[in-house]
């Protein structure tokens, strides 16, 4: 029998018992069988901050010659300190030889650095090494919790608020389809504007099971107060939610500054609060890749079941531990009082940049939060749309910030200004700005 009858004899015979249709192709590339997954559909355009880099490449084919300087995607400039990089170094080294060799480690990190971060982090907090799952960076973590948490829970967000809480939510299923003003069916956005303190009424808030919270806020800039996250946990306490705290820029917060650095300041918070953080906005690990995520044994399903071995084996599943490499560079700047002050010099940089930023815009007669407990500046342009101030401070000085309306709908009229940059570029940004603002 020739090959084709064969092959016309098995598709009708096996595809139909399989239920599964042939691929199609229609005037292109040939298709699968495969169905989008149609959450993926939901989400707005692209990801905020690679639609930023899509911006700058259009203006540099405009302006070849043109000396951007970017203030806007919060990546770290000041180099890693050597005690830092030595470290690493030294590690990586030592996997030429028997003695150094490591292989895989444990999912949940190395126990030295796990300690070192309850420790140093976390003093007096009661957070215990076994708590601590170190990671690749906290939006990474972000991810895993949507996995752990799954699709048929509820979710609430600062408004505004980092992309990466809603575009997980949304691929994971949590949502409904966006309306015209931006929002997500099934997401509770939680307005935090000046006129509210950067704080919700929570006695408008419908109740969630996760509440997503950064503070140090990205975007604004606005580090909760004690007496606000206090709100935060009875709130959460009273309504069985699980609060997920982003404390990526804790760092920023001053010691003289009564703002918490950690959720685990506010009593009751370990029994509702899960905490990710990062080694990327204080240490300079943009690039290396280092964060962690501390789930206390007390935070309990309404079933009683431990959340944080449901986390355990998430993380077992889905990763396969952090670099070891990397996780040397944390240890490093944790475990001396040379590296820690090391780290907090860069952070001292980013600070006083953050503080010539507000400077500028103020000498502007312009509105301006943040920029004082952590490395980002938010200011108001009344009446304007972001996109368009965006636009037009990018036409005129070449300089780059992030439209406010790209962290939801709360940040329309509000452009958001990194610190996270070289003094020199700093200066003659803020330069250009008066210039074209003034």
């Amino acid at each position: 029998m020739p090959v084709n009858m064969i092959s016309k004899l098995l598709e009708k015979a096996v595809l139909p018992a399989l239920d599964v249709a042939p691929p199609v192709k229609i005037g292109g590339p040939r298709r699968t069988s495969v169905l989008r997954n149609p959450n993926m559909e939901k989400l707005q355009k692209g990801y905020l901050f690679p639609e930023i880099s899509i911006k700058r490449e259009e203006h540099l084919k405009k302006y070849p010659d043109a000396k951007v300087i970017s203030l806007g995607i919060g990546d770290t400039t000041e180099p890693i300190p050597s005690i830092v990089t030595s470290a690493m170094a030294e590690y990586a080294l030592g996997l030429s030889t028997p003695e150094g060799y490591q292989g895989y480690g444990p999912e949940q990190g190395h126990k030295n650095l796990r300690k070192a971060i309850a420790d140093k982090v976390y003093p007096d907090m009661g957070i215990k090494e076994t708590e601590v799952f170190i990671s690749d960076g906290a939006q990474c973590d972000i991810a895993r919790l949507q996995t752990l948490f799954g699709p048929n829970v509820t979710i609430a967000v600062q408004d505004p608020t980092f992309p990466g809480y809603v575009d997980n939510g949304v691929i994971m299923g949590q949502t409904g389809k966006v309306d015209d003003g931006g929002k997500y069916a099934g997401i509770e956005y939680m307005r935090c504007a000046p006129e509210n303190a950067f704080f919700p009424d929570l006695s408008r808030v419908r109740r969630t099971d996760v509440i997503f919270f950064c503070s140090p806020n990205n975007p604004t800039g606005h580090a909760a107060s004690r007496d606000q996250l206090r709100q935060l946990v009875d709130f959460a306490r009273r309504n069985g939610s699980i609060i997920v705290f982003d404390s990526a820029y804790s760092s920023y917060v001053s010691s003289s500054s009564s703002s918490p650095r950690s959720i685990y300041e506010i009593p009751g918070a370990r029994e509702v609060a899960i905490e990710v953080s990062s080694f990327s906005k204080f240490a300079g690990f943009t690039g290396v890749r280092l964060g962690w995520a501390v789930v206390p044994d007390e935070l309990l399903y309404s079933d009683g079941f431990p959340v944080a071995r449901d986390f355990d084996r998430v993380v077992c599943t889905c990763f396969n531990g952090a670099s070891s490499i990397a996780q040397a560079g944390g240890l490093a700047c944790l475990s001396t009082e040379e590296g820690r002050a090391a780290v907090r010099r860069v952070v001292g940089v980013y600070k006083e940049n953050a503080r010539v930023l507000v400077d500028t815009f103020s000498s502007l007669g312009k509105e301006v939060h943040g920029g004082g407990d952590a490395p980002y500046v938010w200011v108001r342009f009344p009446g304007r749309r972001s996109w368009d101030v965006f636009a037009e401070i990018l036409e005129k000085t070449h300089v780059i910030t992030v439209p406010g309306s790209g962290f939801g709908p709360g940040g329309e009229g509000f452009i958001r200004v990194s610190a996270f940059n070289s003094r020199d570029r700093v200066l003659e940004a803020c330069e250009r700005l008066k210039s074209f603002l003034a």
